[in-house]
C-alpha cells in the first residue's frame, strides 16, 4: 500500500533552484531517512512533505493516503504557552486523545452530569482508558516528570520532547519526523530506536545520527545537487554508493572522495559494518551514472592546525563537589588532564554534565575543591546556546573579526577563507549575510568562530546538533588531527566512538567514573554485566530469590487483572439513568482512586520486569 507519493516536487528561492522535479513514493512498512547538506533544501523539502509549505509548478502533487493516521514532528513544535505538559501531550484530532482530554475536564466539574456521562461513554467507545497511563509512562521516559508545568516555561529541548511524546501516543501509521534525536540523551535515543523499529510503523525521517540511520532505516534518500539518490540499506550502504558515484562523477571532487573513503574504511573495521556489508548494494547503483554539478576545485581536507604548546600543567581537577539544594551533581571528583587526550562525557539529561563543563571552565565555582588551569591552557568553548552573531554581517567578516589567519602545523598559515572552504562554505557562500543562513549553517559558522581563536583545549557541548553528515565527517577529521585536548558532551554515539579515548560516565548522586574505551564498548560491557548478574546469582545464591520475584510479578498481574475488572463494573454503573448527582460524584471519586491503584500496580510490575 502506498502511503505517500511525491510528483514533480520543485522549490526555488528567487533565481536559486533548491530542487526540481523530484519524484518518489513511500509504501507501508518502509523506514526512510532523508539526508542532505545544510542549505541545500532539506528543510524546505521536509516542510513540503509535512504540509507546512506547498510545492511549485502546475503539475506538482503530493498525495497522502487518506485511510491512514499521519503523525508529524517538526524541528520547532509550537504549543499554547499556557498549556500544561499533560495538556500539550494530549493535543490533536485523535479520538482517543480527545476522549481522555474531555474526561479529565469532566472530572474537574462533576456537577455537569451530562458531560461526565458523555465523556465516560467516549472513553469506552475509543478504548482510551489506558492512554492516560501510557502517555505518563512515555513522558517519564523522556524525563518530563512535572506534568503541571506550563509550556511557556520549558526549554526548546523540553518542548521537542513533549511533542515527541504527543506523536508517539497518537499511535500513527505513518510518521514524518525532523531530527528526532536532538535534545534526547543516549538512553532516550536507544529507547526511541526500539520504538521506531517496530514493523507496524512507516517512517520518513530527517536525521544526522548515523547509528540511528543504520539501526532503524531500510532506505536512505540523499538530496544532492537538486537531485534525489536512493540507497537501499543503512549508513554503510549509503557511504559505499556515494563513494562509487563520486568516482564515476566527471568533476571528481577530490576532497569529498578522500573524506568518504576514510569514513568507509573506519566503518568497515567495525563489527556492525561487517555484519551488514552484504546488504543489497546493487539496488542502489542504478543512479551512479548520473553526473552532478559540483565545484571542480579540489581542496585538501587536512586541517592540522598548530596549537599553542601546552605546559606540564594543563587542567587539574582537585576533588571538586557541587550541588543545588539537595541534588548532588558532582561529588569529590578529581582528575589530571594529559597532553592530547580526548574525553567524552556520558549521562542522562539533568544529571550535571553542563554544570561540570561550567566548573572546569571557571564559569561556576565548586562548593569544595578547586580547578587549576595551566598558564598556557587556552580554552575554546562551543556551547549549545552560544550563537550570537550580527545578522547583518557577511559570513567571511564574522570569521575575520576574530582572525585573518590560523597557523598550521606545517609552518604555513590557513586564511579565514580557506578554513571556511574546508568546512563547506564556498567562496561565493562566504559573501552571504548571516541572516540568510540555515540553522545548520549557523551552527557551522559558530564552530568556525571557536576554531579561529586557535585554542589548545577544546570543550564541545553538543557540537553535532543540526550539522549535516558531511560536516560531521569534516569535524571528525579535524579533531583526529588536532593535537590539543578535547572534552566533548554529545548524544551522538557514532561521533563519540570515532573521537574520544575514554569517557567520564555520570552515574548520578555526583558519582563520575572514568571508563577507558568508546561508548559502544561501554554499552556492550553494561549489557554483558546485566546478562551475567542473574547467572551469578543462580550459582551463588539460593533459588528462593528468583522464585520470590516471579511470585511478586504473578501476584501483581493478578491484582491488575482484578482492578481492571472492577473498573469495568464501576464504569458500567454510569449508564444507570436514575443516578443522582451525589451518586455520580461518588462514583467518579471511586473510579479515580481505582485508576490510581492500577497505575501504581502497573508501575511496580514494570519496575520488576526491568530489574
Amino acid at each position: 500500500m502506498i502511503y505517500l507519493e511525491a510528483i514533480h516536487i520543485t522549490k526555488t528561492y528567487g533565481e536559486k533552484v533548491l530542487f526540481e522535479d523530484l519524484n518518489f513514493t513511500i509504501s507501508q512498512g518502509q523506514k526512510i531517512a532523508f539526508v542532505a547538506q545544510n542549505g541545500t533544501g532539506k528543510t524546505s523539502l521536509f516542510k513540503i512533505l509535512s504540509g507546512e509549505e506547498q510545492s511549485e509548478g502546475y503539475d506538482s502533487k503530493l498525495l497522502i493516503n487518506k485511510g491512514i493516521r499521519l503523525g508529524v514532528l517538526t524541528q520547532e513544535p509550537k504549543f499554547d504557552p499556557e498549556m500544561t505538559v499533560l495538556e500539550a501531550a494530549l493535543t490533536g484530532d485523535i479520538p482517543e486523545l480527545m476522549a481522555v482530554t474531555a474526561y479529565e475536564k469532566a472530572l474537574l466539574n462533576t456537577e455537569d452530569l451530562q458531560a461526565l456521562k458523555k465523556a465516560t461513554e467516549a472513553m469506552d467507545e475509543h478504548k482510551a482508558w489506558d492512554v492516560d497511563s501510557q502517555l505518563k509512562e512515555i513522558l517519564f521516559k523522556l524525563n518530563l516528570e512535572d506534568l503541571d508545568a506550563k509550556m511557556g516555561t520549558l526549554s526548546g529541548g523540553q518542548l521537542k520532547r513533549v511533542a515527541l511524546a504527543n506523536l508517539i501516543v497518537q499511535d500513527a501509521d505513518f510518521l514524518i519526523i525532523d531530527e528526532p534525536t536532538n535534545h534526547l540523551d543516549i538512553d532516550m535515543i536507544e529507547w526511541l530506536e526500539a520504538y521506531l523499529s517496530k514493523p507496524s510503523i512507516t517512517l520518513l525521517m530527517v536525521t544526522h545520527d548515523r547509528y540511528f540511520l543504520d539501526r532503524v532505516c531500510t532506505t536512505i534518500l540523499e538530496l544532492e545537487g537538486g537531485k534525489l539518490h536512493k540507497h537501499k540499506g543503512g549508513y554503510g550502504v549509503y557511504l559505499e554508493n556515494k563513494a562509487i558515484r563520486e568516482e564515476v562523477n566527471a568533476s571528481g571532487l577530490d576532497r569529498d572522495k578522500k573524506l568518504l573513503k576514510k569514513e568507509l574504511n573506519w566503518l568497515r573495521r567495525q563489527p556492525k559494518a561487517r555484519s551488514t556489508k552484504a546488504k543489497s548494494r546493487i539496488d542502489g547503483f542504478y543512479e551512479l551514472k548520473e553526473k552532478t554539478e559540483q565545484d571542480t576545485q579540489p581542496i585538501d581536507i587536512k586541517i592540522s592546525v598548530k596549537v599553542e604548546r601546552l605546559g606540564s600543567k594543563i587542567l587539574e581537577i582537585e576533588y571538586i563537589s557541587k550541588k543545588y539544594g539537595e541534588k548532588v551533581l558532582v561529588k569529590d571528583f578529581h582528575y589530571k588532564f594529559k597532553k592530547g587526550e580526548k574525553v567524552g562525557i556520558v549521562g542522562p539529561n539533568g544529571i550535571g554534565k553542563s554544570t561540570f563543563i561550567k566548573l572546569i571552565t571557571g564559569n561556576l565555582k565548586p562548593d569544595s575543591g578547586k580547578v587549576v588551569v595551566g598558564v598556557n591552557t587556552k580554552f575554546g568553548y562551543y556551547s549549545q546556546d552560544g550563537i550570537q552573531m550580527d545578522v547583518d554581517k557577511r559570513v567571511i567578516d564574522v570569521v575575520r573579526d576574530i582572525a585573518d589567519f590560523i597557523p598550521m602545523s606545517n609552518g604555513r598559515d590557513l586564511s579565514a577563507e580557506q578554513l571556511l572552504e574546508r568546512f563547506n562554505f564556498s567562496r561565493n557562500h562566504q559573501q552571504v549575510y548571516v541572516s540568510q543562513l540555515s540553522g545548520g549553517e549557523l551552527r557551522r559558522l559558530y564552530l568556525m568562530t571557536v576554531l579561529m581563536q586557535n585554542p589548545n583545549f577544546l570543550i564541545l557541548d553538543e557540537p553535532t546538533n543540526d550539522l549535516d553528515i558531511l560536516t560531521l565527517n569534516i569535524l571528525e577529521e579535524f579533531l583526529h588531527q588536532y593535537t590539543g585536548c578535547v572534552v566533548v558532551v554529545t548524544h551522538d554515539r557514532y561521533f563519540m566512538d570515532k573521537i574520544v579515548d575514554h569517557l567520564f560516565i555520570f552515574e548520578g548522586e555526583g558519582v563520575i567514573k572514568d571508563f577507558n574505551g568508546t561508548y559502544t564498548e561501554y554499552r556492550d560491557q553494561k549489557l554483558e554485566n546485566k546478562k551475567s548478574v542473574p547467572a551469578a546469582k543462580t550459582v551463588k545464591e539460593a533459588p528462593a530469590l528468583s522464585y520470590e520475584a516471579q511470585k511478586r510479578i504473578k501476584n501483581l498481574e493478578r491484582d491488575i487483572e482484578k482492578l481492571h475488572a472492577d473498573k469495568e463494573r464501576l464504569t458500567a454503573k454510569f449508564y444507570d439513568g436514575d443516578l443522582s448527582q451525589e451518586a455520580i460524584a461518588e462514583l467518579s471519586k471511586e473510579l479515580e482512586a481505582l485508576k490510581d491503584k492500577i497505575d501504581e500496580k502497573e508501575m511496580a510490575w514494570m519496575e520488576l520486569l526491568e530489574e
